[in-house]
């Protein structure tokens, strides 16, 4: 193995075109770490704020870009005993993803689920552990529930999409236009909603009979804040995971206390490493299983060399994508 890999550098920061291929020291795993030489890297919005300058590394994460990759183990870290050479793994990193080589902990690591292919396994860490943990976790949604995800067609919002209905929820999105509507159609969803031409608090009170959907997961913020509590259900959950609008806004919370709404959010990031090792273990024992039956999987909207992560990022933030975007490290 070589003592020097490729990754994207980006410098102090900026506009996708800051970022370039470099190279660097091959990282040494931890006590408790797994070395994986990546195939693929999966690209999400925290990488484009944090090359952006928006969202720095936390205390001893690597400085690269990229929290989720897949490949093969090549090195183990002093204490890992559940994981062999050459195994086909995929992991939620804490940074150090667009790169050959990434270190993560073996907490955080899964198998490629059988009949998957090394590209989409990448395409599952950072989208299904946070859709676990804040629909199922934070949000206890039910089967026999509504559940209201905006940006439907994302990566987040396409897992979501499966996830809920294959745990039995009557599923509604929100999406910018007619070709994302009908990919979340494909997806599972029950209604998806055309925002720019359409009310999405009309049509969720529609569509419910006047009652409202149980939960919301959100990542847009500003005026939705105050469509959100307008449209959900007595006891209905609000779970705000991003801000793609303002998070300052003016909002009515009578409504809250009124419907006993209940308002909560995480980062993922930020969470221990036992916290991650706890998702990824409840994702292995109720999510794996319809992964390899072929459930549920991961959408793929296009691949990038590593070379080009600027276009990747420029495609993330035209929100025009559909699914993940995913970079080639090694190919697999």
């Amino acid at each position: 193995m070589s003592e020097s890999m490729k990754f994207v550098a980006h410098g102090a920061g900026g506009a996708p075109q800051v970022m370039h291929v470099s190279e660097t020291a091959v990282p040494n795993p931890a006590a408790g770490e797994l070395l994986i030489k990546v195939a693929y890297a999966g690209v999400n919005r925290p990488d484009c704020l944090q090359r952006s300058g928006r969202y720095p590394p936390p205390p001893g994460a690597s400085p690269i870009l990229g929290l989720e990759a897949s490949g093969h183990v090549v090195a183990l870290g002093e204490g890992v005993t559940s994981w062999k050479l050459g195994d086909a793994v995929c992991g939620l990193a804490n940074g150090g993803g667009y790169a050959e080589y990434v270190c993560i902990p073996q907490g955080q690591v899964l198998p490629v689920p059988s009949g998957l292919t090394l590209l989409q396994a990448a395409a599952l860490p950072e989208n299904y552990f946070t859709v676990w943990t804040n629909v199922f976790e934070r949000g206890k949604l039910q089967a026999g529930e509504a559940f209201l995800v905006h940006g439907g067609s994302s990566g987040i919002g396409l897992t979501a999409i499966q996830l809920a209905k294959a745990f039995g929820a009557h599923v509604m999105c929100t999406v910018g236009n007619e070709e994302k509507m009908r990919a979340c159609e494909a997806a599972g969803a029950d209604l998806a909603i055309h925002y720019r031409t359409q009310d999405f608090v009309n049509e969720v009170l529609i569509a419910t009979a006047q009652k409202g959907v149980n939960l919301i997961l959100d990542m847009v913020g500003g005026d939705y804040m105050q469509r959100n509590l307008n449209c959900l259900a007595v006891d209905g959950r609000l779970v705000q995971i991003a801000f793609l609008q303002p998070s300052k806004t003016e909002v009515d919370w009578i409504g809250l206390m009124v419907k006993r709404l209940t308002f909560t959010g995480s980062t993922l990031r930020p969470r221990t490493a036992a916290d991650k090792a706890q998702i990824a273990n409840e994702l292995h024992q109720k999510v794996w299983p319809m992964l390899q039956q072929g459930k549920c999987l991961p959408v793929v909207h296009q691949v990038f060399d590593l070379g080009q992560a600027a276009q990747a990022h420029a495609l993330m933030e035209s929100s025009t994508h559909i699914g993940k975007i995913m970079l080639k490290v090694a190919g697999g």
